[in-house]
């Protein structure tokens, strides 16, 4: 092993990961019927050590995927159900005042909160006070938490999946934009369709059950998310996320005119980073090590649906940020020819 090439190496490490991520997919329907979008979109996350928001009605398995993709993984599990009471220490843990019995003495001891798992499932995210939300963050983006004075660091990997449901509103605390940022993908979990719904309706109300393998272990998914930011990228490919993204910005040169029309505000610099890093992962699980602009444009709705704003004249016309993104994908070349000699988008790059 020790005498093959670095290119050799690699060669054999990406088809590890292909092989093994084409078993963790063959796990997961075992209990997941259809869904194979999301899948792919939560492992893709996972990978790149980010985040997800999953949002979609009641009863759509979201839990249950999440918990089973746990599973397949070897990594632990926790499952948060937020709530209007729910308390910061609730989550992160919180210093219980113990006596030690041979010396009398008494010193403070952290007690961990759930939030000491390498899968944290935050389910309906968006019940709980801004309070309790900042705390889940804080982990997220520093993977610490911070108790009193003193901080916890977080166990590697660590990877948070929060649910919110679209419907029923009342007595929510809405996720602002700016954190929802800290969000790599925002994923849509749709209604099954009807030979899938037929399909889970059978095995679900009979007394089948399925065993999850466990495929890869927490050391290894670490190994995946160095390799990943290996994996190199074209100018090209960096300048078509740039294009995408740079073009949702209201009332900037090269902008195009449905964009002023329909947003308020557009996305930001991670945007662009975690579109890059999304499409190394994307490349990878597919048995590439190399990057193109069809890996951006497959990942430009879970990226950016959450980092746009659509105004009240979009919303009026019945457009959502899903349609401006696919028109915005739909008008901007990905060859590279036509996007650096594109007039309009040459005045993104001067900007």
């Amino acid at each position: 092993m020790s005498d093959q090439p670095s290119g050799a190496k690699t060669e054999e490490t990406v088809k590890r990961i292909n092989d093994a991520y084409a078993k963790i997919r063959e796990q997961m329907s075992k209990v997941i019927v259809g869904q194979d979008e999301v899948v792919d979109q939560l492992l893709i996350a996972l990978f790149s050590r980010g985040h997800c928001l999953l949002e979609g009605v009641p009863g759509l398995a979201k839990t249950l995927m999440i918990s089973t993709l746990a599973r397949t993984l070897s990594m632990s599990f926790s499952r948060i159900q937020f709530t209007p009471d729910l308390m910061p220490a609730d989550i992160t843990g919180t210093d219980v005042l113990q006596e030690n019995k041979e010396t009398g003495e008494r010193v403070f001891r952290f007690i961990q909160g759930p939030l000491f798992h390498n899968v944290v499932l935050a389910d309906e995210i968006n019940r709980t006070p801004p309070k309790t939300q900042a705390a889940l963050l804080e982990a997220m983006q520093e993977r610490q938490v911070t108790v009193g004075q003193t901080r916890h660091m977080l166990d590697e990997p660590f990877f948070v999946l929060a649910t919110q449901n679209p419907i029923e509103q009342e007595g929510t605390y809405a996720l602002p934009e700016a954190q929802q940022d800290r969000f790599m993908f925002k994923v849509t979990v749709d209604y099954p369709s009807f030979s899938e719904e037929r399909e889970i309706a059978k095995a679900t109300t009979s007394t089948l059950k399925h065993d999850v393998e466990s495929v890869l272990d927490g050391e290894e998914i670490i190994q995946l998310q160095e390799l990943v930011r290996q994996v190199p990228i074209t100018d090209h490919v960096v300048d078509y996320a740039l294009a995408l993204v740079r073009q949702t910005r209201v009332n900037r040169p090269g902008t195009p005119a449905f964009i002023d029309e329909w947003l308020s505000w557009g996305a930001g610099p991670r945007a662009v980073q975690m579109l890059l890093l999304g499409a190394k992962t994307r490349a990878i699980l597919n048995g590439r090590m190399h990057v193109s602009t069809e890996d951006i444009a497959a990942l430009a709705k879970p990226v950016l649906r959450h980092r746009i704003v659509v105004n009240f004249s979009a919303e009026s016309e019945g457009i959502d940020s899903d349609k401006v993104i696919e028109r915005l994908v739909a008008e901007t070349p990905s060859k590279e020819g036509e996007l650096t000699s594109d007039p309009r988008l040459q005045k993104i790059f001067a900007a």
